[in-house]
């Protein structure tokens, strides 16, 4: 049997595959079945800056609701439970580290660098083993430059590395100007892991009733593409961990993303859909994978098809676009 082993974040981990923030997360009963099923962490249901900030308001009996940079938010919450959400939440990490074998990594969902980084110190108190930031910053405010939104990003970082020793996970989108170069900075700001990428509200229009539907909440095995692409790109070119998120829904696309580069890869999509038992077949078929190619560790092919190892990097990128269809006619495609 090969060794799964790996580690992210500084942290030891029996598997490369990582319980993605989703609602499959947010209860210990369901930790406990994650743990079982041989998760190899868990990255808890996000908390939201929001509702971090409303329980420090209560907490200062003050009359106004924090500032904040949506505070249309506020109508999408229940204030006086929120209180109740940041001590449920802490209570959580506490009771998950005393009942589950594997890493901890709060989350927290957050749009600004606000006073709410302090609870990251809480979270460090409650035991969990390290904290991702979601950072859910839409490009889509035209008077915002795109150095403004950017910002965000290293003012979230940097109070967050001045109030907590954990290890500091960044989760972004790709929505950036120069997307390669936005995450080698940020990976130098000295955070542990980076996570390619998270995943929007995704409009729809339903043409009939004639209004704003949600598209499907849960991502396809087609939707691999985008993290694969620059998850190899950036493999071997950054200082900190990669992890892969969005699209990884069986044991192909596992191997497919630690061929790339990844260190693990952030699985909830295919929780929802094929259940908890999804995680021990994707832990056999990688398994059996490196049997047959004669791989005894992780490390033996991670980043083997990286941007940077391969004799065509031009593979990840236009130029092999041109190479496929240029000059074909693609009247009937």
């Amino acid at each position: 049997m090969a060794n799964l082993e790996t580690t992210y974040l500084g942290l030891k981990l029996r598997n490369p595959i990582v319980a993605g923030s989703s609602g499959l997360t947010n209860s210990l009963e369901d930790l406990k079945k994650l743990d079982e099923k041989g998760i190899g962490a868990i990255v808890l249901k996000s908390i939201f800056e929001e509702e971090i900030l409303a329980e420090m308001a209560q907490s200062l009996a003050q009359a106004q609701r924090p500032q904040t940079m949506y505070p249309e938010i506020y109508d999408f919450f229940a204030i006086d439970e929120m209180e109740d959400t940041v001590s449920n939440y802490l209570f959580l990490i506490e009771q998950a580290k005393k009942s589950i074998s594997v890493p901890i990594i709060a989350s927290v969902n957050c749009i600004s660098a606000d006073d709410w980084t302090l609870f990251a110190k809480r979270v460090e108190e409650a035991g969990a083993d390290a904290l991702e930031l979601n950072v859910f910053v839409l490009p889509s405010d035209i008077n915002h430059t795109s150095e403004q939104n950017e910002k965000v990003y290293f003012d979230v970082v940097t109070k967050i590395k001045e109030s907590t020793k954990l290890p500091i996970s960044l989760k972004i989108s790709y929505y950036f100007t120069n997307l390669a170069n936005m995450i080698k900075q940020l990976a130098d700001t000295g955070i542990a892991g980076i996570t390619l990428f998270n995943r929007f509200f995704s409009p729809n229009i339903d043409i009939n009733a004639l209004i704003i539907i949600p598209s499907s909440l849960y991502s396809t095995p087609n939707d691999i593409h985008i993290s694969l692409r620059w998850v190899g790109i950036m493999s071997n070119r950054i200082n900190c961990d990669i992890a892969a998120s969005t699209g990884v829904h069986d044991g192909e696309g596992l191997i497919k993303q630690l061929l790339a580069g990844a260190k693990v890869v952030h699985v909830a999509s295919t929780l929802y859909k094929n259940g908890f038992d999804v995680i021990p077949d994707m832990l056999a078929t990688l398994d059996k994978w490196m049997n047959e190619k004669g791989y005894s560790t992780l490390d033996d092919f991670r980043g083997k098809l990286s941007q940077s190892a391969i004799a065509d990097p031009a593979a990840y990128e236009r130029a092999q676009f041109m190479k496929y269809f240029a000059g074909k006619n693609t009247t009937n495609l």
